[in-house]
């Protein structure tokens, strides 16, 4: 889970520098169009700024409040991811056999 985030993180960030290289190239480009063009990318790169911000926060916070209540409540933890895994390896076993027929 954690290289996921540091690769999206990657990602986000190589984005974002190419977009940044995009508005410099043009940046002696006249027109109306690349203007445009150029102020829509601007705010698309904000936007997309603070939703990661958010998102990472949100994630964050979830995974604190995750934290938080297995500690509270180990045994019930333990029981659901028994259960989850359980059900999960039936519904998997299930669809290798009907696969089969």
């Amino acid at each position: 889970m954690n290289k996921l985030i540091q690769r999206t993180s990657n990602d986000m960030g190589t984005l974002a520098e190419d977009a940044r290289a995009l508005m410099t190239a043009t940046a002696d480009v006249a027109g109306e169009k690349v203007s445009e063009a150029r102020q829509r990318l601007a705010a698309a790169l904000e936007r997309g700024k603070e939703i990661y911000g958010q998102a990472r926060e949100k994630a964050a916070e979830c995974a604190r409040v995750t934290d938080a209540t297995v500690h509270e409540h180990p045994y019930q933890a333990i029981g659901i991811a028994f259960g989850v895994g359980m059900l999960l390896g039936c519904l998997i076993a299930r669809r290798g056999s009907c696969g089969g027929d």
